[in-house]
């Protein structure tokens, strides 16, 4: 066994007395390649950083000896880690990466940059806590002639410093080392990479922190790290460690998530900036405070009373305004829940968000866009309940400003109160004047279902200030979800002027028959009992328009529109995994140049029971499609790109055929189940989408174990390919075929993310013990190629033919009404 090495500490043996200076480390005499007369000139004293040149000339297989000729054997495991340094300053070591003791004379020189960094990365965020690097070993093991341990030591020492070492190499190495000095090296490791390449695996860095104890001690300088430079990571991490950690309040994990949320780990205040805003206090009408925060009357529950701007130093809280928001989002979805009619549920959707809206913008986000920005406005009427038996998920679109951080928030802008009948006009204003409106009640708007309130707003009289360039409104666009935007018609007078008059009852009828009267073939019909069809029928750039049409916030550069899925009672832990393997197997065949086409998602888990999705854009579900229309998929293409042999259909066509593969392949290898049309998606160019992954390898809904299929492939999907036989179906199995020889290259890498995820035994999925190993057998890694045609050959076949396709959809259909 090699001895454990320490990351920051030296191998001297204390016990051997100490040498000469010039012959301490004998690994560095190079009397056999250089001839007796001793090393070249510059060679001296300075060896460690000199000694390059020489060390060129060395050959690869060539191992350094001792003057008895005898081959040396390093006693560790691996080099002592290098951290990334800026390229002015030197490493402090040879190109093999083996760092020297100090010389005599350098314990009188400051501290390398690589010592400062090492120590900073070790700070807890307690100045008194500061964790201190480990002592060297009292031991040594004695030299041996272990030559081939030296070669494994070096290759791996290679492999870590190439070029092809990447993040999902050191997640692998990182859980499969025992050894210390490798774990040290890998966690140093991170802070080289990107920081968007290690938030990819950050599920499985939570993971082997709350399971692995040796693993947290190495992991905990880089993830405190990262806390301090960035408020998003840090809830990110918080939430994570929330999902995946147990009930114990003293475990490693808990105390870190409980840092974290307590705001203890933070940027220190910068120099001078305190004196700087002190100085100013007296100009301040009140001093900053967050007692408002989470108080949603208060028209600030998410304002922390910072003023600072660029950076803190008030001691205000940076993480509770975006905690309090998303909260506020979560505990709509749990009120929502206990209200049984669905036109109830969605008048009181648009209340809650109504109510939200009183207390934005805000300089709170949405995690799952990564560009920094703040909340303008959740437009209530643009929100739409989804489909769900028991629970009440609900989509909502999202006005944001994209910023640096430096920007203002614009003023605080309120839609006017809503008319009485028969009122007058009301004049549009600023909305500063009346911060809370007096309201009869939140529930007046349940009688303006049908209106959307956004179109109501108008950007008369409102100066957004010289902080924002604007741009010209949109041009209003017509609600293809709605059918009916009730707009403010505009007169100029011969002075310029202009005033805001209402829309006559009269106009408004008119536009409503323009609007019925002839729509289009393909538009969907409002549903009572899916009020969801119409949101997600209207294509993207409609909905964007429409609702910049309408925003006080529009004319801002940075004005942005974001869509989010709320999900509460419901385990999103599974379908981060299954985001994650989507990911990996989408990457392995971008590399292996195999067209086939999937559409991962973002899933943000708050806690065990909910969280935020990323929803897909301009899609709709199979279901909705045959309710709607009442047409075959195929019929139903041809509707929307035009005949069989016209160049948009041929286009969707090959874009459904490369996705149903892609998703065929996915399905058999992680065993998707709860396939009914629900879950599967279609784009406006064909691509087939699934979702809900919340039933994966091992596990059915409610146990039924209906369907036995290795993937869901129906006579309508067999349609769309021209029919079985045909050339676009010889294709469709061949794409199968190519995918699953490009995922086995890759599979071990796929694979360790599972394992990893398999411990603590949190996910459902993976409490089988057989789980992973079925898994990995579905990679078929001992079948040649021949082998491999007739098993995805057996495997269409069965699937076109399986009888518990047609069961389960039968089941899905008398149950819960799923066409």
């Amino acid at each position: 066994m090699l001895e454990y090495v320490p990351v920051h500490g030296s191998r001297r043996d204390l016990r051997i007395p100490k040498v000469a200076t010039h012959q301490r480390n004998l690994s560095l005499d190079f009397r056999h390649v250089t001839g007796s007369s001793g090393p070249p000139a510059g060679c001296g004293h300075q060896r460690n950083r000199s000694l390059d040149s020489v060390l060129q000339r060395i050959p690869e297989d060539m191992t350094p000896t001792s003057p008895e000729g005898a081959p040396l054997r390093m006693p560790m495991e691996v080099p002592a880690p290098r951290l990334a340094l800026p390229p002015e300053v030197p490493a402090g070591s040879d190109d093999s990466g083996i760092h020297t003791p100090p010389d005599g004379n350098d314990e009188e020189r400051p501290p390398p940059l690589a010592a400062a960094r090492s120590r900073e990365s070790l700070d807890s965020g307690n100045p008194e806590e500061t964790e201190k690097p480990p002592d060297p070993p009292d031991t040594v093991q004695p030299i041996t002639n272990d030559v081939p341990a030296t070669n494994n030591k070096d290759s791996l020492l290679r492999l870590f410093e190439s070029e092809l070492f990447d993040m999902n190499m050191a997640i692998t190495y990182l859980f499969n080392s025992e050894g210390s000095g490798v774990q040290s090296y890998l966690a140093n490791k991170l802070f080289s990479f990107r920081h968007e390449d290690v938030d990819v695996y950050l599920p499985q860095l939570a993971i082997m922190y709350i399971e692995m104890s040796d693993v947290a001690d190495v992991l905990r300088p880089y993830l405190v790290h990262r806390c301090k430079q960035s408020a998003d990571f840090s809830l990110r991490l918080a939430w994570l460690l929330t999902a995946f950690g147990g009930d114990s309040k003293k475990s490693d994990a808990a105390k870190l998530r409980d840092s974290i949320l307590a705001e203890e780990i933070r940027l220190p205040a910068r120099r001078g900036h305190h004196r700087s805003q002190s100085d100013a206090s007296a100009l301040r009408i009140a001093t900053p405070s967050g007692r408002h925060l989470g108080d949603l009357a208060s028209g600030r529950a998410f304002d922390n009373g910072c003023l600072c701007g660029e950076q803190c130093s008030c001691g205000a809280l940076r993480l509770a305004p975006q905690i309090q928001f998303l909260t506020a989002l979560t505990n709509i979805g749990r009120r929502l829940a206990g209200v049984a009619d669905k036109e109830r549920r969605k008048s009181k959707l648009r209340a809650d968000l109504a109510a939200l809206n009183l207390n934005l913008p805000a300089r709170v986000s949405l995690p799952l866009h990564q560009r920094p920005h703040y909340v303008l406005r959740i437009p209530p009427c643009a929100a739409a309940l989804l489909n769900s038996k028991d629970k009440a998920p609900y989509i909502i679109y999202v006005e944001v400003l994209e910023t640096d951080g430096h920007e203002p928030l614009p003023p605080r802008l309120l839609p006017p109160a809503p008319p009485a009948p028969h009122s007058p006009p009301i004049r549009h204003t600023k909305s500063e004047e009346n911060l809370v409106p007096e309201w009869p009640s939140l529930s007046l708007y349940s009688a303006l279902d049908d209106v959307d309130n956004g179109d109501c707003w108008s950007h008369d009289d409102v100066d957004l200030g010289s902080n924002y360039p604007t741009r010209a409104p949109a041009p209003d666009c017509l609600s293809q979800m709605s059918g009916v935007s009730i707009a403010s018609a505009q007169s100029t007078s011969s002075c310029g002027s202009r005033e805001s008059m209402a829309v006559g009852a009269g106009e408004v009828r008119r536009r409503l028959v323009d609007a019925t009267a002839a729509p289009p073939p393909n538009a969907f019909r409002h549903d009572p009992a899916d009020p969801s069809a119409l949101a997600l029928k209207e294509s993207w750039e409609s909905k964007l328009s429409r609702i910049r049409s309408s925003s006080p916030y529009g004319s801002l550069s940075g004005w942005r529109l974001l869509g989010c899925i709320v999900k509460v009672g419901d385990d999103l832990r599974q379908e981060l995994l299954a985001a994650q393997l989507l990911r990996r197997l989408e990457a392995a065949w971008r590399v292996e140049r195999v067209p086939l086409r999937l559409h991962p998602y973002e899933i943000l888990c708050l806690d065990r029971e909910c969280g935020l999705i990323q929803p897909v854009l301009n899609s709709v579900s199979l279901h909705q499609i045959k309710k709607q229309s009442g047409r075959s998929l195929r019929a139903w293409l041809e509707l929307e790109h035009g005949p069989p042999n016209s160049e948009g259909f041929l286009s969707a066509q090959k874009n459904f055929v490369e996705s149903a593969a892609a998703y065929a392949l996915t399905s058999y290898l992680l065993q998707l189940k709860d396939r009914h049309n629900g879950n599967i998606l279609l784009d406006s160019t064909g691509h087939i989408i699934h979702i809900d992954f919340g039933f994966i390898f091992s596990t059915s809904p409610k146990n039924l174990g209906f369907e036995r299929s290795p993937f869901k492939l129906t006579q309508e999907f067999v349609e769309v390919m021209d029919g079985e036989g045909s050339d676009m179906f010889n294709h469709f199995t061949m794409l199968i075929l190519r995918g699953l020889i490009a995922a086995r290259k890759h599979c071990d890498q796929i694979i360790d993310l599972v394992e990893i995820m398999r411990m603590g035994g949190q996910l459902a999925c993976l409490r089988s013990s057989n789980s992973v190993s079925s898994f990995e057998a579905r990679f078929h890694r001992g079948h040649t190629e021949k082998q491999l045609q007739v098993l995805v050959e057996r495997l269409v076949r069965d699937a076109l033919h399986s009888p518990s396709t047609r069961l389960y959809d039968n089941y899905q259909y008398y149950t819960n009404g799923i066409l």
